[in-house]
Order: C-alpha cells, then sequence, then structure tokens
C-alpha cells in the first residue's frame, strides 16, 4: 500500500476527502432546494425534469468510476 508525501495513508485520505466533498454536494443540493419556493421562483415541470435528469446523470457516471474504474494503461 502507498502512503502519500504526508504519511496519510490512503484509506484515511478517502475518508477525510470523500467526506468533504460529499458536505459540499450535499449543502449545494439544499441550495439548489431553496429554488422551489413557488412565491420567489417561476418554473415549470420541464425545468425540474432537465435539472434532476442532469443530477442523476452525473451521479450515475461517478458512481461507476467506483464500480468500474478506467483500465489503466499497459507498461513495461
Amino acid at each position: 500500500m502507498k502512503i502519500n508525501n504526508n504519511n496519510e495513508h490512503p484509506r484515511n485520505r478517502f475518508k477525510r476527502l470523500a467526506t468533504l466533498r460529499t458536505n459540499i454536494i450535499l449543502k449545494r443540493l439544499k441550495v439548489l432546494g431553496n429554488c422551489s419556493n413557488r412565491n420567489i421562483y417561476e418554473y415549470d415541470e420541464a425545468d425540474i425534469d432537465k435539472i434532476f435528469s442532469e443530477i442523476d446523470k452525473k451521479t450515475k457516471e461517478v458512481k461507476t468510476k467506483f464500480h468500474f474504474p478506467k483500465k489503466k494503461e499497459f507498461k513495461l
């Protein structure tokens, strides 16, 4: 197992960064939810579908990277 320059174990680095980045995404989704107030904003079902279709698409794309990582290039 490779240890990076600051001696942080890869598992600990993953947990730290994944937690930080996930919390950022969750906070930003909460902010997006603020746009749902129909007293302040005007939107229709097509707008909602477009937003969440793109979010779902990107979520699936990223999740796939965890399950099926890209093949590494051949090296000798």
